[in-house]
């Protein structure tokens, strides 16, 4: 094992580590919450190499950076959240290139998704039946229904990303209304504390949006909270977050700008 695979994987023990101990203290299980590897602006070898290690779930903030590293990681069983702010016309690429967009934001960006993955399904299928009247057997993508995230603006700078709290509602109900699409929950970043503990009050407010719609819809709505990163993802737990986002803590400092 190299040393930087080395430094790879015990960054990946201490991380597993914070989660399991953050989860404990409140009476979960690390098993319930799903490790996010941020790999925006690390190199594919980086990412290699944590998969080695058992990271089976990668974000990235841009549909470019993600197009960039598709053939040097096409062997990777992995799952793909698109987890920065999306533009809509970049919509029909990212339906393509991830398994989960994290940051839907608007009614206009999830029916664009929405759109571009029933072209998309259909285009896998012709390939399929193409494939068949071949007899080749190399296996293909599946159709399927897009997951999705809405994120949820927690920092109040104008510049940061997110439905309003009290468009959220809406925009579930809206998207649960879209075949293609597959809503499983809500997504958020606060501001940057230096005190940890200052994130916590974003965190509740996330989870409360979420319960109030379980209220309204069913308490079997919206399983999944994303929230926390490397600075702050025990008071992300200890308030409900059952996807965690982590980065630095597990890359180190990025690579590029």
């Amino acid at each position: 094992m190299s040393s930087a695979s080395a430094e790879l994987a015990e960054n990946l023990a201490r991380v597993r580590e914070r989660i399991e101990l953050a989860a404990s203290r409140v009476g979960r299980r690390a098993e319930e919450i799903t490790l996010v590897a941020v790999s925006k602006t690390h190199s594919p070898r980086k990412i290699q190499e944590l998969y080695a290690a058992g990271v089976r779930h990668f974000g990235e903030n841009r549909v470019q950076e993600r197009e960039s590293k598709l053939a040097h990681l096409a062997g990777l069983e992995a799952t793909w959240h698109m987890i920065g702010h999306l533009q809509k016309n970049k919509a029909a690429r990212a339906a393509a290139l991830f398994d989960s967009i994290d940051s839907v934001d608007s009614a206009a960006l999830a029916e664009k998704l929405s759109r571009a993955r029933t072209d998309f399904n259909e285009k896998v299928t012709e390939s399929t039946e193409e494939r068949n009247a071949k007899k080749e057997s190399e296996p293909l993508a599946k159709r399927n229904r897009l997951r999705v995230l809405i994120e949820v603006k927690l920092d109040p700078e104008p510049a940061k990303s997110g439905a309003a709290g009290e468009d959220v509602m809406r925009l579930v109900e809206a998207i649960l209304h879209m075949p293609q699409l597959d809503l499983r929950g809500l997504m958020g970043v606060p501001p940057y504390f230096d005190n940890p503990e200052e994130a916590r009050p974003p965190f509740r407010h996330l989870r409360e949006l979420r319960d109030a719609v379980r209220a309204r819809l069913g308490p079997e709505i919206l399983p999944v909270l994303s929230m926390g990163m490397s600075h702050d993802v025990e008071i992300a737990i200890d308030e409900g977050a059952t996807e965690v986002r982590i980065g630095t803590a597990l890359f180190g400092a990025r690579e590029r700008a």
